[in-house]
C-alpha cells in the first residue's frame, strides 16, 4: 500500500513489486491493469518503454527521501520517456488509471508517500539488506 502523507490519501492499495532487472525490464508488459512498485539500490534517472503494455499509465518518480520528484501522466502504450529527476522509487500507476489522469489532484510533485509493503513483499525487501535502509 502506498499513501500519500501529504494529503492523506491512498495512492495504490496493492502493487506489484519489481526489484530485478527483468521484473523492471518487463515492467506491465502483457499485464492486466495494475500497478509496480520498481526499487533501485541508489537513486537514478529512469528510463521507461511502453512496448506491449495496451492501456495509458501515469509514473511518479520518487526520491530516497519518499519525496515525489516527478509524475509522467499519460505515459501512452508504445513510446518511450526519461525521467529529469532521479529516484530511487518508481510507481506505475496502471489500474484504474482510465485515461492516465485517475491521479491528478492525489499526487503533486513534492509530496511525501509512505510504502507500506506486506506479505512476500516485504520479504523480497528483507532478503536484500542494501534496500533494507531505503524503505
Amino acid at each position: 500500500m502506498i499513501i500519500n502523507k501529504t494529503r492523506k490519501t491512498i495512492v495504490s492499495s496493492h502493487e506489484r513489486l519489481g526489484q530485478s532487472f527483468l521484473s523492471q525490464s518487463l515492467g506491465l508488459m502483457f499485464r492486466p491493469r495494475e500497478n509496480l512498485l520498481m526499487v533501485f539500490t541508489k537513486e537514478r534517472r529512469v528510463s521507461l518503454q511502453m512496448w506491449f503494455v495496451f492501456y495509458p499509465i501515469t509514473v511518479l518518480v520518487v526520491n530516497k527521501d519518499k519525496v515525489v520528484v516527478e509524475i509522467k501522466e499519460n505515459f501512452w502504450p508504445f513510446t518511450f520517456w526519461t525521467s529529469r529527476e532521479k529516484g530511487k522509487y518508481v510507481l506505475e500507476l496502471g489500474s484504474g488509471q482510465g485515461k492516465g489522469k485517475a491521479m491528478v489532484g492525489k499526487v503533486e510533485v513534492g509530496d511525501r508517500l509512505e510504502i507500506k509493503l506486506k506479505g512476500p513483499e516485504l520479504s523480497k525487501i528483507l532478503l536484500s539488506s542494501s534496500l533494507w535502509r531505503g524503505v
